[in-house]
């Protein structure tokens, strides 16, 4: 493989037509002045909006590269205080004095009488959030957003904090996760008893985050004009497509088409494990009786590896890992001090994003990497859009391009797993996961919901609500006996309900939609792939069901549409003898 892009040359930043080329971010002092200067900015024609527009677009993009870069390094070491420090800097003294421009730029741009000469095709997407974005803004929510980022941030460091010693080795609870895919169930039971004890550690503490976070959050939505957050939270993350009442209906179909058939997976688990009873550390071991998957043993086998798969499957993909790892964009593996979970973070000046991730050597660990891949080809797609706003897509569109390429990539897995039965297991195991991937969705959705349309509730009211819909989507086919006490706390381990509220469901859409790629594949994989690129490209220029069709897909999650993916999985499993 070539140590260079084939075609993409090392991307440089754009030339700066604003701010200084040399500009760093430092303080809000040597921000004011651009923010004045916008805010104050005589318009005289529409080319002067436009400028100004543009303008404003590369302050927006120098700034979002800056929280970008601290966040990353925040997160690679959550020991180091003077990075952590730096991200609650940019948090406390730069975001809340830039918030209050935000509005007024906003009312400047739709105030403005050259507004309706704006090109609708290229605006129109963008004037829509704006118009959002004024209706939601409120002075007196600028202090509590500034509180509920510092807090949200104490969940990565508690949950980085978290260690396990299994046979006198210190290791991260990624790590011991690893152990319960173990044929040895003495081996899996002790590791999940250890990770379930470490996390009981902090159970209070995480409970009152919560608390603190739920009524945060719950006074915002109260001053913007809202019942609740939930209500809050579909206008914020620009729900134009969808309402509350569309996802409960969401939720019930999973349960009527998708939950009887991972019970029955479990079921057809338990009998080839030959085991009178499953227990929470059976649920990842293979039914085969064979020892777990191992496709890497090193970070940098994991990415080889990837950028092998991606180059298979098309050229430009794999240029653009191949870019990412030339300008040190990526933190692989796991280890002690590291913030939990994997993200892609996008770097708007630039347009090269960072991938973030805790690698040991399993099977999900290789559908992250390929997961943040589909987001990073997403970030390469849209770096040349003129607005940083358009870059930015909904979840709905930034899922189906990371969870298409979990599917896309699975004809090209023999580069992880040359082995055929390896490989048959593998593409089992995904396939079995993208199923699952819907009850879990729909228990943190429903969760959510409850938790906020009840934003007073108790803690052990929380903790009942949770272990009822937990039980209602989840496990039916497991054996609680002697852990009753773990039920009430699983949700603590979903970092998006700390960090990123109602951003969830979209996992469930988006996954519908990823199937419906992977299917039209199936039978015309140009097309497909062309589609699938043609999609992304738009970023966020198009409504997401017009971004859903130059995909040649639906945006649609009705139970008759849920059926037909699921049906074409089952077949593909099937397939697989």
């Amino acid at each position: 493989m070539e140590e260079t892009p084939k075609t993409l040359a090392l991307p440089e930043r754009k030339t700066r037509q604003y701010l200084p080329a040399d500009f760093e971010v430092r303080d809000w002092e040597s921000l004011e002045a651009y923010f004045e200067e916008l805010k104050t900015r005589e318009l005289h024609s529409l080319a002067d909006l436009e400028k100004w527009i543009a303008d404003r677009s590369e302050l927006e993009s120098v700034l979002s590269e800056n929280l970008a870069w601290r966040y990353i390094k925040m997160t690679c070491d959550t020991q180091d205080e003077a990075l952590t420090q730096a991200f609650q800097f940019f948090v406390t003294e730069i975001e809340p004095k830039a918030s209050p421009y935000d509005d007024a730029f906003n009312r400047k741009l739709v105030e403005s009488p050259f507004a309706e000469g704006l090109d609708g095709q290229k605006y129109r997407i963008y004037l829509r959030g704006v118009r959002r974005a004024i209706e939601l803004f409120r002075e007196e929510n600028i202090p509590l957003q500034t509180e509920i980022s510092t807090k949200q941030q104490q969940y990565g460091a508690i949950a980085g904090a978290m260690m396990v010693t299994l046979d006198g080795e210190e290791m991260t609870l990624q790590r011991a996760g690893d152990r319960l895919k173990q044929t040895n169930r003495a081996v899996r039971e002790e590791a999940y008893l250890a990770v379930q004890a470490r996390r009981l550690e902090d159970k209070e503490k995480l409970d009152d985050l919560f608390t603190e976070l739920v009524q945060l959050r719950h006074q915002v939505a109260v001053n913007a004009g809202f019942d609740n957050f939930r209500d809050y939270m579909f206008a914020a993350l620009g729900r134009f497509d969808y309402g509350p009442q569309d996802t409960f209906s969401f939720h019930q179909a999973i349960k009527e088409k998708v939950v009887p058939i991972t019970r029955q997976i479990d079921v057809e688990h338990k009998e080839l494990l030959k085991l009178d009873g499953l227990r929470p550390w059976d649920m990842d071991v293979d039914p085969s009786g064979l020892p777990p998957l191992e496709p890497f043993k090193t970070g940098e086998e994991l990415l080889t590896k990837t950028i092998d798969c991606f180059y298979r499957l098309d050229a430009y993909l794999g240029d653009c890992l191949v870019t990412m790892r030339e300008m040190g964009h990526l933190d692989l593996e796991s280890r002690k001090g590291k913030a939990p979970g994997g993200y892609n973070y996008p770097l708007d000046e630039i347009g090269v994003p960072f991938i973030f991730m805790n690698a040991t050597s399993s099977l999900r660990d290789v559908v992250t990497l390929l997961h943040e891949g589909g987001h990073a080809v997403h970030s390469f797609l849209t770096r040349d859009l003129p607005l940083n706003a358009a870059k930015h897509p909904p979840s709905e569109v930034a899922e189906l391009a990371s969870m298409s390429m979990e599917l896309l990539t699975l004809d090209h897995w023999d580069i992880f797993f040359p082995n055929q039965e390896d490989l048959v297991r593998a593409k089992r195991q995904h396939l079995e996961g993208v199923l699952e991937t819907f009850p879990w969705v729909a228990t943190i959705d429903k969760f959510q919901h409850w938790v906020y349309e009840n934003p007073n509730h108790t803690v052990e009211e929380r903790h009942q609500n949770w272990v009822k819909v937990f039980e209602e989507f989840n496990l039916q086919e497991v054996d609680w006996t002697g852990l009753e006490h773990i039920k009430p706390f699983i949700w603590q381990k979903q970092l998006h309900l700390y960090e990123v509220p109602f951003y969830y469901i979209e996992y469930a859409m988006a996954q519908l939609g990823a199937i419906a790629v992977w299917k039209r594949y199936k039978s015309e994989p140009e097309a497909a792939l062309e589609g699938y690129k043609k999609a992304l490209s738009l970023g966020y220029t198009a409504t997401i069901g017009e971004i859903y069709d130059a995909a040649g897909i639906r945006f649609d999650f009705s139970s008759d549409y849920i059926q037909s993916l699921v049906d074409f999985v089952k077949e593909e499993m099937e397939q697989l003898g």
